[in-house]
Formats: C-alpha cells, sequence, structure tokens
C-alpha cells in the first residue's frame, strides 16, 4: 500500500513504484473510508489535487465519474457525501457525461441524514457537497440551468427534522446564484423555480419548521448574491445576476410567508 501521507507531504506527487490505475483505484476506496483522515485528508485531497493538475487522462476521469455516480446507491453515508466532491473537480476538468446528472439528483433530494459534521465521521456535509455540484452543472454548457435551479429548491423543501448548519445553506445559495448568471434564462426561467416555495413553505404556528429555516436561510443569502453580483471560480471581479430586480421581488414574496410581520 502506498504510504499517503508522504504523498501528501511531497505536495501530492506521483508515486511512481505503481501504475497510476491501481493508485486511483486505491484512493477511490479510501473516499468510502469512515476514517475522516484517510477520506478527506488523503483520498479526496490528493484525488482532487491530481484531477486539477491533469494527471489523470479523460478516461480514466470518466471511469472514475462513473464510479462516483454509483455512489449516490452507497449504503455508507460519507461515501454518498464524497462522491459529488469528486465529480465536481471532473466536470470543473471538463469532462462530463449526462448520465452523472440523474442518480445526483435522485441522491441530492432523498439523502436523510443532512449533518455537518460527525465527531467520528468528520465532515458528511451532504448539502453543501451536494451544493458544489450543483454550481458547477449550473454553469456547464451541456445542462439545462433551470434543472438546477428546480433541485435546489427542491432539496430545501423537502421535509426533514434537521437545520441545516456549517454554512450548508451559503454553499447552497452560491449554487444557485452561479446557475442564475446563465445568460440564456429568461425572466420566467430566473424566477419560476420558486414557484414551489409558496405551497412548500408553511407559514408559522407555534414553532418554526426546520424547512422553512433552510429554506428562508439560503433565499436570503441568494438575495444578497442578487444584489451584489456573485464571484464565479476562477473570476477576479463579481459577475452580475441578469434579471435582477425580478428575481429579487419573487424571493421577496416567498420570504415574506414567514417573515410577514417584517416587511
Amino acid at each position: 500500500m502506498t504510504d499517503w501521507a508522504q504523498v501528501r507531504a511531497d505536495d501530492f506527487a506521483v508515486p511512481t513504484d505503481r501504475p497510476l490505475a491501481e493508485l486511483v483505484s486505491e484512493l477511490s476506496g479510501l473516499l468510502r473510508s469512515p476514517d475522516p483522515i484517510e477520506r478527506d485528508s488523503i483520498a479526496y485531497s490528493t484525488l482532487a489535487t491530481w484531477i486539477g493538475r491533469g494527471v489523470l487522462s479523460g478516461d480514466q476521469l470518466r471511469e472514475l465519474g462513473d464510479e462516483m455516480a454509483r455512489r449516490f446507491g452507497d449504503s455508507e453515508l460519507q461515501a454518498r457525501t464524497f462522491a459529488p466532491l469528486i465529480l465536481d473537480c471532473i466536470v470543473s476538468a471538463g469532462v462530463y457525461e449526462a448520465s452523472w446528472v440523474p442518480p445526483f439528483e435522485r441522491w441530492y433530494v432523498a439523502e436523510s441524514d443532512l449533518r455537518g459534521y460527525d465527531a467520528k465521521l468528520g465532515w458528511l456535509h451532504a448539502v453543501a457537497h451536494g451544493a458544489d455540484l450543483l454550481g458547477t452543472l449550473g454553469l456547464y454548457p451541456a445542462v439545462e440551468p433551470v434543472e438546477m435551479l428546480r433541485l435546489g429548491i427542491g432539496r430545501l423543501l423537502t421535509p426533514t427534522e434537521y437545520v441545516l448548519r456549517e454554512m450548508e445553506d451559503d454553499r447552497l445559495g452560491y449554487a444557485l446564484a452561479a446557475t442564475l448568471t446563465r445568460s440564456e434564462l429568461t425572466v420566467e426561467d430566473a424566477t419560476e423555480w420558486l414557484v414551489p416555495a409558496f405551497t412548500g413553505i408553511v407559514p408559522p404556528a407555534a414553532t418554526i419548521s426546520p424547512v422553512n429555516t433552510n429554506t428562508t436561510r439560503t433565499l436570503r443569502a441568494l438575495y444578497v448574491f442578487v444584489d451584489r453580483g456573485v464571484r464565479l471560480p476562477d473570476a477576479s471581479e463579481a459577475t452580475q445576476i441578469p434579471h435582477r430586480a425580478e428575481i429579487k421581488a419573487q424571493l421577496v414574496e416567498v420570504l415574506r410567508l414567514v417573515t410577514r410581520s417584517y416587511f
């Protein structure tokens, strides 16, 4: 077995004593590990660095992407939640397969364990890691941006008893904002994905539901991005979102359902 701690210490230099395919296979296996050091500090960090540096060929990236798409049905939570991170790296490197999207969409709205962090498993971040991939797909020319916008609101409105923590809502707000920068979106495209929130959010009674809390926090973050602009990957300045006035007006109407006495 490769000394991966030494690989990390050597600035992720690729070992020369084993075929690259074997190394990638071993790292992929470590992505399922319940040990956060093996999974996050070693497997994810190494694969992300190698993908970013162009170490893996296009065919190797597709093979790895296929494996990550299958991971969305894995029995282990940490395996499911780290799959979108690797797919995010792969798509960001310019390799994309349409077959990866449906498994991701099914998992993202259905995942029930939304813990950001666990004392034994470390970072899990289902919503945040999924949001990272959602935002990358939302910017990818071959993906319909409305599909990603609908996926985002679908995730928020899926019943849960868990209130998001560790900046999960901000990560999803950023992903939605990035998707909204797509120039082909019409006014209707940019606003109508929010329509399900008008029935999915229940006006508060004695308590505020986790769905209401998660949705309003995320949409408040999105409002700021729409108002101020969003800095896309590798950009030095913020990109302004088209149809700003119309999107903000729609967001206000959704937020008014929960905070109607505030404005």
